[in-house]
């Protein structure tokens, strides 16, 4: 027995009710480097140990609101008919000047393996957003547009006093797995930069 219409005979609710809307259409893009090279150091009992490269994390402020104020990778909008690696390219280029496509210091680009959802309680939504991961030379610098008003490398390691949420903390220990090449993600989510 059902107890109301809008129920299975389990007494599962069948359809959705009223809930927030999901979105799908912001994605996230980090660009990191690669500082030096991983170093053998000899500790005091004569055992060596190596410590991991250096990774360098982009963080841009937004200039604008939302977020004014706030460090962030670079985030947009996917538009309409365009995929997910497509609108991260794009921004890059919108946001900071990369071109992935053009630029030979672009050295790589993945796709981070989870997915995070994030709630925003102004517009009552959850937000899935794809990130990615593009690598540069240690010489290349963005070239801000107008909707950021400054550029800083901070080392990942301290990343995550800086960056504003859990998810993009988590995200900072997938990039560097991948930049060290300690990821398997290296093996199956490159993704095509011509």
């Amino acid at each position: 027995m059902s107890g109301s219409a809008d129920r299975d005979a389990r007494g599962y609710r069948v359809e959705p009710g009223a809930g927030l809307r999901v979105r799908t259409d912001v994605v996230e893009v980090y660009v990191a480097r690669r500082v030096g090279p991983a170093k053998r150091v000899e500790r005091d009992d004569g055992d060596d140990i190596v410590l991991p490269v250096e990774v360098e994390l982009l963080q841009i402020r937004r200039a604008k609101d939302p977020l004014r104020g706030s460090w962030q990778p670079v985030l947009g909008h996917i538009e309409a008919g365009e995929s997910a690696v497509d609108a991260a390219k794009r921004e890059l280029m919108e946001e900071v000047g990369l071109d992935v496509r053009g630029d030979g210091r672009c050295t790589g680009m993945w796709a981070l393996e989870q997915v995070r959802p994030f709630y925003i309680a102004a517009i009552e939504c959850i937000v899935l957003s794809p990130r990615f991961v593009v690598t540069v030379e240690r010489e290349w610098e963005a070239k801000l547009n107008a909707e950021h008003d400054a550029a800083r490398w901070v080392k990942s390691h301290e990343a995550a006093g800086t960056f504003t949420w859990p998810g993009q903390h988590e995200s900072v220990r997938e990039v560097e797995a991948i930049v060290r090449g300690t990821s398997l993600a290296m093996a199956w989510t490159g993704i095509a930069l011509r």
